[in-house]
């Protein structure tokens, strides 16, 4: 790899928090709950009934080339387009004046189509085969986003979709940054989009027991190192990253949000759904990041965990945290989960997280862990509980980790240059 400099320099969001990335950091910062009783389906034969749904979104305006692709196309891709969209007039970057063979797409999905799949086996079984959309297949695969996102605009560099469940995001983030450092591309669109709040998501985790049922009061649900916390609340949206090389962004004047300066990746290799319990995965994930950063433990001011609010999970992570940390990891640093508020988004995570660590450095605040009432002792770190915090950061780390013992963090640093 090329020492080349990766900064981000825009960012689009939808999110149970709004339908825009200032909107869901200023839900982020104001400990505000995106959750409640889902209303986008009948929820009532589910045990979970409860989940952060993206409210009054219209993804008609972001489809200018072919807008009829809007009826026939999955949500996860509406999704994923208006977030290209936004990340892109963010990031102030016109389409017409970069050189589109150097721009690049990698935006992921943990499931993918799960709507558009449903509603065609349901087609088929009522119906008959010769009644299932032609449009089907191609917009249910999970690499249909990145495609309609580099059609839209003509882009012709690097084109690939990651699917590693709830890592997704942030292995299209770090894999999009690695092919920066090679010198395959100025820039790239990278990040995730899931919308499975479908009667099948939400039976096939109801039955895992991975899903709160707190039907009574939702916006309690999600309350990750809470001794009380009784699983992930399931979240839908969207979020896209831009990266640009320094020298690209600098030619064309653009604002820098922050630096990427750090990935890793491995695997538990340990269980289909659970996490090793010593966290050693994790671990190893995370000091993979700091060595491509060249940076200390000591000089990471705040951790966006994973921290889904199942049991195992917020321990093994805190395990694994310390593991990395040392005695810095109850003495200094602070870390959040910000899914208390936004829900699980899976696939689509790590990018709304790592937006959260962006604007914690341009804030110099901390979002909170909202709903720790009763903090659990084996996840004893300073979780930044109910209230955020301001405080100098200048360098955060994101973990994502994903079923089958996938890992990925990123670590984003305040630029300087």
């Amino acid at each position: 790899m090329t020492d080349r400099r990766i900064v981000i320099t825009g960012i689009g969001a939808i999110s149970p928090l709004g339908n825009s990335a200032a909107e869901t950091w200023e839900g982020m910062k104001a400990g505000r709950s995106g959750i409640d009783r889902i209303q986008s389906i009948d929820a009532f034969p589910f045990p979970s009934q409860i989940a952060g749904e993206v409210r009054n979104y219209d993804p008609t305006p972001y489809f200018k080339s072919d807008p009829k692709a809007v009826r026939r196309c999955d949500r996860f891709e509406q999704l994923a387009m208006g977030a290209a969209v936004m990340a892109l007039e963010d990031a102030a970057l016109d389409p017409e004046k970069v050189n589109k063979d150097r721009v690049g797409v990698m935006i992921g999905s943990g499931i993918g189509g799960l709507g558009i799949h449903s509603a065609n086996c349901e087609t088929l079984i009522k119906s008959g085969p010769r009644r299932v959309s032609p449009f089907c297949i191609p917009y249910m695969i999970t690499n249909m986003a990145s495609g309609m996102i580099s059609i839209e605009y003509g882009f012709g560099g690097p084109n690939m979709s990651i699917s590693t469940a709830c890592a997704t995001s942030n292995h299209s983030i770090g894999e999009a940054w690695r092919i920066m450092k090679f010198g395959d591309a100025d820039v790239m669109l990278c990040g995730g989009a899931e919308a499975t709040i479908l009667p099948i998501g939400i039976a096939g985790f109801s039955n895992m027991k991975a899903l709160s049922t707190r039907n009574d009061d939702p916006a309690t649900a999600s309350r990750p190192y809470d001794m009380d916390r009784d699983g992930f609340v399931m979240g839908e949206g969207a979020s896209v990253i831009v990266l640009e090389t320094l020298e690209h962004a600098q030619a064309r004047g653009a604002r820098i949000l922050a630096e990427l300066v750090g990935y890793g990746l491995s695997a538990d290799a340990y269980h289909l759904t659970s996490p090793l319990p010593e966290g050693e995965g994790a671990s190893r994930c995370m000091q993979m990041a700091l060595d491509h950063a060249g940076l200390k433990p000591t000089d990471v001011d705040y951790i966006n965990t994973h921290g889904t609010s199942t049991h195992l999970g917020d321990i093994c992570e805190t395990r694994a945290i310390k593991r990395t940390f040392g005695d810095y990891a109850k003495n200094g640093l602070v870390v959040s989960s910000t899914k208390s508020m936004t829900g699980h988004l899976l696939g689509a995570a790590g990018g709304i997280e790592l937006l959260a660590c962006v604007m914690a450095i341009r804030d110099n605040f901390v979002p909170p862990t909202i709903n720790v009432f009763n903090q659990d002792p084996e996840c004893d770190l300073d979780v930044c509980p109910n209230v955020g915090r301001s405080m100098k950061v200048d360098v955060a780390l994101s973990n994502s980790f994903g079923f089958g013992g996938h890992n990925a963090s990123l670590i984003v640093k305040r630029f300087e240059a």
